[in-house]
């Protein structure tokens, strides 16, 4: 909830032609604040808070024209995610939801657009979760990079994709466990900012071994891929009563052990490990999935690419494969019964 990320890709949706600028357009807190009632449930104001965060993306997709001197009729197609409000991909619900107005964005920009990326993957049996691996495929292909190579997004929620070779098929990706949810969620609540800037506050304070042994006693993590999850199915219940600087350390070392208990659901230890999503700018949080994964673990731009736009250009990339039919998962990334394209269209 950060805000709306926004980046200019060259791609047909399989081979990537050139990056083209990026950039960053923070929510207001009075949105933000808005979001973050409707999470997990949905009840209230959804139409009223979806306009206005569609509003925000039309102002961000303004903004990086405006920087790379393009008009809007010089881009194909716009790939519009959405804020996730609930994620319920389970055989009970089937449903995922994003809140955003994929009309409205096309009417407001003047750029055809492709939203609703998820709902086709969970309506074949899918988790509609994690969408990326395809597009860290295709940038692992264009840096040259060897496999078996890990990436880890950490972001509300953490997640990984294992590139075991150049296919599709050589793909594997689920939902490690909380990425910065908890730790933002505890720092907001206890400082008033939702973030632990650096890592600052976590490297101050001390892992609490039983608090973190009581967090990894979760069946989620027994649980074979595919596997997906909520922002909110973790809560930091079992920090309270820490201090402020031991509960940022405790789940910083949570998000790391998870990760690291995923490992186990690979089918080779992977070279390296590269890391996208905010979370790779805790210092403290990769220092303890460099001890925890026990492997080099970077930031994605240590191989050239661009943390901050990565999953602005997937979709972009997602958006390209949709408009020609092409997948936007395979069984292995989200356990859905076939590779399956999706999105809606929304011509201006």
């Amino acid at each position: 909830m950060d805000g709306v990320d926004a980046a200019l890709l060259r791609t047909d949706g399989e081979a990537i032609a050139e990056f083209g600028p990026g950039l960053t357009l923070p929510y207001a807190p009075e949105l933000r604040d808005r979001i973050r009632a409707l999470l997990g449930h949905g009840h209230g104001p959804v139409q009223a808070v979806s306009r206005d965060l569609t509003a925000v993306h039309a102002e961000a997709v303004r903004a990086l024209l405006q920087q790379a001197g393009l008009k809007a009729a010089e881009v194909a197609w716009l790939g519009f995610h959405g804020q996730t409000l609930l994620h319920r991909p389970d055989a009970r619900h089937r449903r995922t939801w994003q809140a955003g107005d994929g009309a409205l964005l096309s009417q407001q920009t003047g750029i055809s657009t492709v939203a609703d990326f998820r709902s086709q993957d969970v309506a074949m049996g899918g988790q509609g979760a994690p969408l990326v691996p395809l597009y860290h495929l295709a940038l692992a292909k264009h840096a040259g990079l060897a496999a078996p190579l890990l990436v880890l997004n950490l972001g509300g929620v953490g997640n990984v994709t294992y590139i075991g070779g150049a296919r599709d098929e050589d793909l594997i990706a689920f939902d490690t466990g909380p990425g910065n949810a908890l730790i933002d969620d505890w720092m907001l609540r206890h400082t008033g900012r939702a973030q632990d800037e650096g890592g600052a506050a976590a490297a101050r304070g001390a892992v609490n071994a039983e608090v973190l042994a009581r967090l990894m006693d979760h069946a989620y993590f027994a649980a074979k891929p595919p596997k997906s999850l909520d922002r909110n199915d973790f809560t930091a219940k079992a920090v309270e009563g820490l201090g402020v600087e031991d509960g940022a350390a405790t789940l910083a070392a949570f998000t790391a052990a998870s990760v690291a208990r995923g490992l186990s659901h690979l089918p080779q230890r992977p070279l390296r490990c590269l890391v996208c999503g905010g979370g790779r700018h805790n210092a403290t949080l990769m220092r303890l999935l460099t001890q925890h994964l026990n492997m080099p673990v970077e930031s994605v731009e240590a191989v050239g690419w661009r943390g901050d736009h990565l999953e602005a250009e997937a979709f972009a990339f997602l958006a390209a494969r949709a408009v020609r039919g092409l997948p936007l998962s395979v069984p292995g990334t989200t356990g859905v019964r076939a590779a399956v394209s999706g999105g809606r269209f929304y011509i201006p």
